[in-house]
């Protein structure tokens, strides 16, 4: 006889706040935000939906709350970057490798992030922060143009684009539990791509 599915524990949920919406994110991820419902939450979660609610108001909410957690993180690590009183090129390069340690501290909501589609204000509020952090990449990136550490032959705006890219694919290829042949730990892999992305943008 096939086995029935679990029934999702009533009352309290058996999670605190932060773990659920952790697990909440690696759903989204998984599944698509828009394809997944609460009813997959709760399921996953093995709670019922009523216990989700005990922590978070609504999917949206979830969904705004992980993508804070990544924007809160990405614009502090430019905000360190700017207030370094270092020379514009050793500030873009701080913004690189900061980029990149949030990458990794918060892979799963920047990923998230970046599968936005703009179909709520919740999204289009996100991306209007991370239109922002390309613009704050570019004013150093221009600044560092103007003292000659970085190369003139494209824009800034262009340039921090290009570099932003390759920081994000990050997400599609690392993973820092990794253990096969020649995986980099964090540092190295930080370290590594801050030098490709600093390589191509000094020309």
């Amino acid at each position: 006889m096939p086995q029935s599915s679990p029934t999702p524990r009533r009352g309290r949920p058996g999670y605190d706040r932060q773990t659920l919406l952790a697990e909440c994110v690696e759903l989204f991820n998984r599944h698509g935000y828009e394809a997944t419902s609460m009813g997959m939450l709760a399921a996953h979660l093995g709670i019922s939906k009523s216990a989700i609610y005990h922590h978070v108001e609504s999917k949206e909410a979830i969904l705004g709350h992980a993508l804070d957690d990544a924007l809160d993180a990405l614009e502090a690590s430019m905000d360190r970057a700017q207030a370094s009183g270092v020379a514009p090129g050793g500030q873009v390069e701080r913004a690189i490798r900061g980029g990149l340690e949030v990458l990794v501290e918060k892979m799963p909501e920047v990923t998230l992030l970046l599968r936005l589609r703009g179909n709520s204000d919740v999204e289009r509020a996100a991306m209007e922060r991370r239109r922002d952090i390309t613009r704050r990449l570019g004013e150093m990136i221009e600044a560092a143009q103007a003292e000659g550490s970085v190369r003139d032959d494209v824009t800034p705006r262009n340039l921090a684009r290009l570099a932003l890219g390759m920081i994000n694919s990050v997400v599609d290829w690392y993973r820092p539990e990794g253990d096969a042949p020649g995986h980099k730990t964090v540092d190295e892999m930080v370290a590594a791509v801050t030098g490709v992305v600093m390589g191509g943008l000094r020309g």
